[in-house]
């Protein structure tokens, strides 16, 4: 059975509300060494961290503001908050970036709250976890300046452009990819390969974006191993030895306390 860690998902959302143990259960018992749980808001923040709690050494958190919320965010308060959370264990600072395909928050302020938090994982020195859609300039721009103060990341959910995926991986980051490459309209199996081994990881993005055949359903971390064989299929090399490299690369960036037993 192939390995995996899970580098993006919402356990904490309220979809999981009802079973949320049985959940992560599931995920063991298909291959999962590692959850990452994203707190994309202080209120989620904090819910990850209990969620964590429960699961010592198999689920960690993050803690950040999503740009849907950037119209919100008020620096001394919340930076403060996402400081606190890194005290209590956070592992990364996230889920941040900028979203100018919904446009729930007015572009400035999403540049703005990105950039205090990009500031802030480079005092704390912590990997960002980055949400970017329809933004590819500016997010460009961003990572390279992130890139230029030490800030690693990683680029959640990735589905392109090329010119993104290199802005990244010149500065070292990492391209996750999800459960869209599974589906019909994917046709893109090149940018699967882009990334050398060492820069690659997969993720659920649970309750979302569930995986052939379960698109439509409510996703959980167990269907990474869907995802997984689909990357390692597009990239030519066995799943069992993918897995193991996501392992390693998510304990690599995110510090984790994982192995691959």
């Amino acid at each position: 059975m192939a390995t995996f860690v899970d580098s993006h998902v919402h356990l904490a959302d309220p979809a999981f509300d009802d079973d949320r143990d049985e959940v992560i259960q599931r995920a063991r018992h298909t291959g999962a060494r590692a959850l990452l749980c994203i707190g994309e808001s202080m209120a989620a923040a904090a819910r990850a961290a209990a969620v964590a709690a429960r699961h010592p050494g198999f689920v960690y958190f993050t803690a950040g503001m999503h740009p849907h919320d950037a119209a919100t965010f008020d620096a001394a308060r919340d930076l403060r908050a996402i400081r606190e959370s890194v005290v209590a264990g956070a592992v990364a600072i996230g889920e941040c970036g900028l979203d100018y395909h919904y446009d729930h928050s007015p572009r400035p302020r999403q540049v703005e709250a990105f950039e205090h938090q990009m500031a802030l994982a480079a005092e704390l020195h912590r990997p960002l976890v980055v949400h970017t859609r329809a933004a590819v300039d500016d997010t460009v721009a961003l990572i390279r300046e992130a890139g230029r103060t030490g800030v690693r990341g990683v680029l959640h959910c990735f589905t392109g452009p090329r010119e993104l995926a290199e802005a990244a991986l010149d500065a070292d980051w990492y391209l996750s990819f999800s459960g869209v490459v599974t589906f019909k309209k994917w046709t893109d199996d090149a940018l699967v390969r882009m990334p050398p081994a060492e820069r690659i990881l997969v993720e659920s993005d649970a309750p979302f974006l569930a995986p052939v055949p379960h698109r439509g359903k409510r996703n959980e971390p167990a269907w990474v191993s869907l995802t997984l064989a689909r990357v390692a299929l597009a990239r030519g090399v066995p799943p069992e030895l993918l897995g193991r490299t996501t392992i390693e690369n998510a304990t690599r960036l995110f510090a984790l306390g994982v192995r691959d037993a």
